[in-house]
Parts: C-alpha cells; structure tokens; sequence
C-alpha cells in the first residue's frame, strides 16, 4: 500500500491524518484570537463556544456582547466589498484570451470567452453564489474565508458553501498560496451513501448506518495536491478508513486571507485591528450599564438598631446592606448609599471608539449616503476612496479570490458537461479580468488619462501632436477599459471599411456639388452638402 501511495501521489488515511494534526496544530496558535473575533464582531457565525461539538443549535451567542458597532460595521465591510467587487446579479469579471493566444485568433478566441463567460454569469445567477459570498466576505473581515464549489443538480449546476474558519486547516506551497485543504464534517450515518456515490463504509459505518441512521458521525474530508503532476486528490475518512477517494484535475476549494504576516497561513483583517478598541468599547458599555442600574435601583443601607432587621427586609429592585451605623449619632435606620461613579465622560470615550472601529472596518461615507442624487463624479470619488483604503487587501481579493472562483465554477461546469472548455485560466491562455465597480473606476483613471494626453498633444504639438495617438489601437483599448462587449464592437477591418464607405460617400457628394454649383452658379451645392453629411451614419 505504501508503495502504490508513492507511485501514485495518494496518501494513505495514517498520512493524511498526519498531515491534518500537524495543520491543526498550526492552527491552535491563533484560536484564542479568533475565538475573540467572533464572540464581539461575528457571533453568529461563532463555532468556538463548543457549538460546534455540544451540537447545541439555536444557542444565544451574544451573552457577551454589550455593543453593536463592531457586528454592524463588519456586516457593512462585507456589503461594500461584495457591492462593488461582487455585485449581487451582476458581470463582476471578464475572461479574455491570454499571452499565449496567437494574435491572429485573439478575436476569434475572445468571442468564444465572451459567450462562455456569459454562460459562466448566468450559472452563477441562478445559484446560491451572492449569499454564499456575504458569508465568505463576514469571515475574510476577520481574516481568513473559505469557500467550496461543488456539482449541483440540473437547476443549479454549482452550489457555493461558505465553510466556518472553524472547521477548515489547510497548508501552503512552495509559494504561500493555500494549497491542501481538511474539513471536519458532521454527516447523518444514512447520508454517506448518497452524498458520495460509491462510497465504502466499513463496518462500523454500516453499522451506525443500520441501528442509528440519524446520528451524525465525524468524518474527515481532505483535498491534497500532488506536487509532481499538479492534480488532486479527494478523500473522505472515518478515522483511519478510507470511505471514499477520487482523483481530480483541479481543487473545489477557495481559500482567501485579507492581510497576512510572514510565517503565517492564516490571515489578519480589520476586525483584528480593531479588536482592542471592540473590546474597550463593549467594556465601556458594560459600566455604563451597570452604572445605570445603580443610578435606577440605587443600593442602601439599614442601620441594625433592634426596630429594622435588615435580612428580614427587601427593597427591590435595589440591595439593603446591613451596617453599625448610618452617620449620626449613628443617623436614620434606612438611607440610599451615594454611588462615586460619574460616566458622565462616558459618551466621550464612546464616540472617540465607535468612530475608530468605523473607520478601520471601512464603514464610512462620503459624503453622507442619506444626501441628495448623488453624481457620477461622486460615485467615482468614493471607488477611488475605497480602493485606497483597501490598498493591497484589492489585490488578494482579486487573485485569492475572483480568479480562483471562475476557476473552479468553469471546471465544474465543463466537468458537468454544461460547457466544453479545453483551456486554462492561468494568464496564458484565458485571463480573468475585472470588470466590477471597483475595477471600473480604476479603468476610468486610465480613460481619463488617454484623453487629456490625446488633448494635450494636439494643443501643444500642432500637427505632430493630433497623430500621436494610434486611433485604431486606442478604440480598443478604450473599449476594453470600459468593458464593452465584443459582440457590439467592430474590429480594425470591419472600422476601415465603414471609413472607405464613408469617404466614397463624401466624394460622391463632392462631386454632386460640383455639379449643382457649375449649373446654378452658387450655394446650392453647399446646402445639398450638408444635407448629405447629416444624412451619413457615424463612424464605428
């Protein structure tokens, strides 16, 4: 067996189980940091409590939590980053045809992309992607996201899980990247076999598959790389049996870091940032509602003088604390104890934290979203903002994630038979490039900058400058940057022969004019001219 394993680049369960401990042992150095990201910023997604274990659903999650700034802000990071580099029903990417396309077939090639992307699209639309990507995207503010892609049914030929930090490890290769994935599962003892199809039990399986059937057993699902040919390998164990296996040319997983430090694999976002002024936060809120019960139920204090026998007596909803005296001589039976606590400087402290914590998960506006119509200008503005505030975040998104989707939703669609798609998404062949609003407003920039160099040269250069520009190439790369579709645009050939069209067009009406001026001695000519000209399709 260990012989056929080396051969093959199939590891045995012993292996893969080793593997897994020593991911999971990686993995242990940062649980008391997420844990505390997930009690104050995502409760509800919260697997560290023992959820997950105690198999206990519909707990509270957020006895804890005595402020809501950081769960809202992180449900705000995650709509502004899907809004405007995934919009919801949208075309957030294109694919086009790589370095390695010939130039002859490029059009050609990128035609055929075109209507596979539109395939692609129409796909995603139709499936559980836009909510699976909120989730995703609540889990990549704290860090690190996962993100499956599997075969679905005829409707919906992929179905996209957003999988919980919680129960995912997974290592690097050589170059950083996430590359062999393991999942712990929960699974009903009557569902193995349906879930995978030729699937081998084992006796205790069909076991518990036979005498408990609804209890869920602790499976282990692991998706590992053969670094020799580059393909995978898919198991599912129960404990040391192998339950299923399959061989597989690409990986279903989607693994995405915000930021990441050297030497670690799991990734650091905002919400870690923002953790110490959370935490302050939510304590500050906390004395400020302790303080509030005191200032509303108050807490005294009854003098044991033989007539008031204070462990006989309750006043709710505040306390009697039994003492010798209360001033006096020795003072009234019964008196309000004065609080020191002055929270008055709370507000303070509170505005100074809930602006921090905006401001670092990206929960801010400009200007105010309840303003008037905003203008395009402004939308642009605030691209141009977010994308800043971004920064290197913009680029992992991109190749962490948007790459690595259309990937594996092309590979289970060619593998479902819904496309043929021969071809790789590595830059070579097919590129992915973004399209999303995000993107866009980068893509503006570059216009903008074709444009005034295109004025400039020729306010400044006189002749030499209005041909410094090839027009030819700067339609189309004008056209790209804006993302228009190829199956509207007209290419170099087809653009020269409406020009040639339309100059025989021009002589044709030159030489009409000729004609009617030599016959009628004046304008004539001229106005039948201009009629023409108006008349005259514009130039593609």
């Amino acid at each position: 067996m260990a012989q056929a394993s080396k051969k093959t680049g199939k590891l045995s369960p012993k292996e893969i189980n080793a593997r897994f401990e020593r991911a999971d042992k990686k993995w242990q150095e940062g649980r008391t940091l997420l844990d505390l990201c997930y009690t104050y910023a995502c409760p509800q997604r919260n697997l560290f409590d023992g959820a997950y274990e105690g198999g206990v659903q519909g707990a509270g999650k957020m006895n804890l939590v005595f402020d809501s700034t950081a769960i809202s802000s992180l449900d705000r990071f995650a709509n502004r980053i899907q809004a405007n580099v995934f919009p919801p029903q949208g075309e957030w990417c294109r694919q086009e045809p790589g370095t390695d396309i010939p130039e002859n077939q490029r059009e050609r090639t990128g035609k055929v992309l075109e209507a596979y992307n539109k395939r692609m699209f129409a796909v995603m639309r139709s499936s559980n992607l836009d909510i699976a990507m909120g989730e995703f995207l609540h889990d990549l503010g704290i860090g690190t996201a996962h993100m499956v892609g599997q075969a679905g049914d005829a409707v919906n030929p992929v179905n996209y899980t957003a999988v919980p930090p919680y129960l995912v490890r997974f290592e690097e290769d050589e170059f950083g990247k996430p590359c062999n994935h393991y999942r712990k599962m929960k699974v009903k003892a009557e569902l193995i076999s349906t879930m995978w199809r030729g699937s081998t039990l084992g006796a205790d399986l069909e076991t518990a598959a036979k005498d408990k059937p609804f209890e869920e057993v602790d499976l282990l699902e692991a998706t590992v790389r053969d670094r020799e040919t580059g393909r995978y390998h898919y198991h599912v164990l129960y404990k040391e049996h192998e339950v299923f296996y399959k061989a597989k040319k690409y990986t279903n997983w989607l693994t995405a870091r915000y930021s990441k430090l050297p030497g670690e694999t799991m990734g650091r976002g905002p919400v870690i940032s923002a953790l110490p002024d959370i935490r302050t936060l939510n304590k500050v809120k906390e004395l400020v509602l302790k303080n509030a019960a005191l200032a509303v139920s108050g807490v005294w204090t009854g003098r044991d003088d033989g007539v008031l026998n204070p462990n006989n007596v309750k006043i709710t909803p505040g306390t009697v604390i039994g003492v010798a005296a209360n001033a006096g001589p020795q003072g009234p039976s019964l008196q309000a104890l004065k609080s020191g606590a002055d929270f008055n400087v709370a507000q303070l402290i509170v505005n100074d934290l809930v602006m921090s914590i905006k401001r670092i998960l990206l929960d801010e506006s400009l200007p105010p979203d309840t303003a008037s119509a905003r203008s395009a200008t402004e939308i642009i503005e605030r691209m141009k903002e977010l994308a800043q505030n971004l920064g290197s975040a913009f680029g992992r998104l991109i190749d962490e994630v948007m790459i690595p989707l259309v990937e594996i939703t092309m590979y289970v669609l060619d593998e479902a038979g819904v496309v043929d798609f021969p071809l790789r998404i590595n830059g070579r062949e097919v590129k992915v490039t973004p399209v999303a609003p995000l993107a866009m407003a980068q893509h503006l920039d570059e216009v903008e900058t074709i444009v005034n160099y295109t004025m400039m040269m020729g306010q400044l250069f006189g002749p030499e400058g209005q041909v410094a520009v090839n027009e030819s190439v700067a339609i189309d790369y004008v056209g790209d940057r804006l993302g228009v579709p190829l199956s509207i645009r007209r290419n170099a050939t087809e653009r020269g022969v409406k020009v040639e069209e339309l100059q025989a067009q021009m002589a044709k009406a030159a030489a009409a004019m000729g004609k009617m001026d030599a016959a009628t001695g004046g304008g004539a000519g001229q106005e039948a001219l201009k009629a023409a000209a108006g008349a005259m399709p514009m130039a593609a």
